[in-house]
């Protein structure tokens, strides 16, 4: 199935099951999408900076979202798009947290316009 008969819904979708893993080992970032003509090309997750304490890395056992977690912050995303009005180019991103157990989220649009595009149309 190619990208340009799949609903962004269903991109998100694969998105979010592609990064599963990686957000089973994180508690805080950004999930990104570029979007191009309302097809994803590039995604991924931005990490939240490690701290060190005179040039040392500590070692904690960070723990990532929980299944229940995952499963609401993929939900959250897909209902996002509901929000998505009237331009196909641009960026989505997801930022996340857990903090005392509980997923915090919030999401940004940015849409992106191209000028040489809207001259043809004058």
């Amino acid at each position: 199935m190619s990208l340009d008969s799949m609903s962004l819904a269903r991109q998100i979708d694969l998105v979010f099951r592609r990064i599963r893993d990686e957000l089973s080992h994180v508690s805080s970032g950004t999930v990104f999408v570029h979007i191009r003509n309302n097809e994803i090309g590039k995604f991924g997750v931005k990490h939240l900076p490690f701290e060190s304490k005179d040039g040392v890395l500590p070692e904690t056992a960070v723990k990532g979202l929980t299944e229940l977690q995952y499963q609401a912050f993929r939900q959250m995303a897909l209902e996002s798009l509901k929000r998505k009005k009237s331009w196909t180019h641009g960026e989505i991103f997801f930022d996340f947290t857990v903090r005392h157990n509980m997923l915090s989220a919030s999401i940004t649009f940015e849409s992106n316009y191209n000028m040489a595009s809207l001259a043809k149309t004058i």
